[in-house]
């Protein structure tokens, strides 16, 4: 039982640093132009300098959801992290990890909603490259989709022995 509290400990830790790694790097979206690789994420536009990313009007509000929901993600994810230690230490035996679990589901949720708007919203139509395709954050994102959704369950269905 130690050794499966430990290894969900250990991969909620991990999802929770590649929750802010691909919340806050810029590489959602690669592309190719003359001056060089172009990368896109949810803040900024960098080539070889980072500058404030170009947003048409009517995706403007897309992008700022998608920023909320990668950033609710992010403090669910370690309100769960801190909930876990909590309830590790003060729920008696034979309980399950009720509230651990429900706040990682919303999480989960979160991660979904975000990556959905911005595949929905902003895949492929990349400003001023050739040949878009998506970036490891995206590809992490997704990631901790799978994470969360799997980490969620297990907290669920959990009891401390």
């Amino acid at each position: 039982m130690l050794v499966l509290l430990a290894g969900i400990f250990v991969v909620h830790i991990a999802t929770v640093i590649m929750l802010f790694v691909s919340t806050i790097a810029n590489v959602w979206m690669v592309g190719s132009s003359n001056i060089g690789t172009i990368s896109t994420g949810l803040w900024l536009l960098c080539n070889k300098t980072c500058t404030q990313l170009p947003v048409r009007s009517e995706d403007e509000a897309s992008l700022k959801a998608v920023q909320a929901f990668m950033i609710l993600s992010i403090i669910f994810s370690v309100v769960a992290l801190v909930l876990f230690i909590i309830q590790l230490f003060t729920l008696e035996k034979g309980k399950r990890f009720y509230m651990t679990g429900a706040v990682m589901l919303v999480c989960w949720m979160c991660i979904l909603i975000a990556v959905s708007i911005y595949t929905a919203r902003f895949t492929g139509t990349m400003m001023y490259s050739t040949n878009p395709h998506h970036g490891y954050c995206f590809i992490l994102a997704w990631i901790c989709f799978c994470f969360s959704f799997i980490i969620g369950i297990l907290y669920l269905v959990l009891r401390k022995k």
